[in-house]
């Protein structure tokens, strides 16, 4: 019996907007050598529609997505109270030998 052949996914809007920018640290390239990626992701994003975007855009296998939420700090800006935005970071684990090269520039 023939194996089927596995289907693309549709690429739709909203898997473009799940992945908003790699972050590109220090920090996040020693994860690299682990076979993560560092993504920053909206707030309302969850982990299965970011391991379905990643899978989608990059044509790789994700076995595990961690999400951060760091919330926005309370600061002065100029005497005046401000708040920082609240940032939501995801750490994607690639199958073993797979790659995602973030460093590269256009």
């Amino acid at each position: 019996m023939a194996k089927a052949k596995e289907a693309k996914p549709v690429l739709t809007e909203k898997i473009y907007t799940t992945l908003t920018a790699p972050i590109v640290t220090e920090k996040s390239m020693m994860g690299s050598q682990n076979g993560q990626v560092t993504f920053r992701v909206p707030l309302e994003a969850t982990k299965p529609e970011i391991k379905k975007a990643v899978e989608a855009l990059f044509e790789v296998k994700v076995t595990a997505v961690n999400t951060i939420l760091t919330k926005g700090k309370v600061k002065r800006f100029k005497g005046v109270l401000g708040k920082r935005v609240d940032v939501k970071k995801a750490i994607v684990t690639l199958e073993e030998g797979q790659t995602i090269d973030v460093g590269a520039t256009a």
